[in-house]
């Protein structure tokens, strides 16, 4: 499960927008998660995806005002914590069947690491490297925008 603030959520897939692939499994799981449709665009698109967006996509369960984030996450957790164990393990275990095996996942990572060395993966990572990538800051704050500005 995951939740978002819609104040101050961002979420992103921003590796195509530095010449890679990603990795982690992204190109399996989103996909199955918000559609392929939107899955190409997340990923394709290398765009910040805000709280109330990504819950219409379908990316997060849901989005709510920050200051109410924490207690209903806190709630959640603790309404499904007073449930038999034995129960919510195996509905866990049935819901991971639909999960994408290791086989496809291991392809995208293998992808992603021979696309970090490539000399346009470099070019771009040196460029926002310079901008204030990894930073706090406004490139980590909208990075959607400046990936979108690095092939202009």
């Amino acid at each position: 499960m995951s939740f978002a603030s819609r104040e101050k959520a961002i979420l992103s897939q921003w590796e195509v927008g530095v010449g890679m692939v990603a990795g982690g499994g992204p190109m399996a799981r989103l996909p199955r998660l918000i559609g392929r449709n939107r899955a190409l665009e997340v990923l394709l698109g290398s765009d910040d995806i805000r709280g109330e967006q990504a819950e219409a996509y379908g990316y997060v369960n849901r989005s709510l005002p920050d200051a109410e984030l924490d207690g209903f996450v806190d709630a959640l957790a603790t309404r499904i914590a007073s449930f038999d164990k034995w129960a919510i393990s195996n509905t866990k275990r049935l819901v991971n069947t639909s999960l994408p095996p290791d086989v496809e996942i291991a392809e995208g990572w293998d992808t992603c690491i021979k696309s970090i060395g490539r000399p346009a993966t470099q070019s771009r990572f040196k460029t926002l490297f310079a901008e204030g990538f990894h930073k706090p800051g406004d490139v980590e704050d909208r990075l959607g925008y400046y990936l979108g500005r690095l092939g202009r």
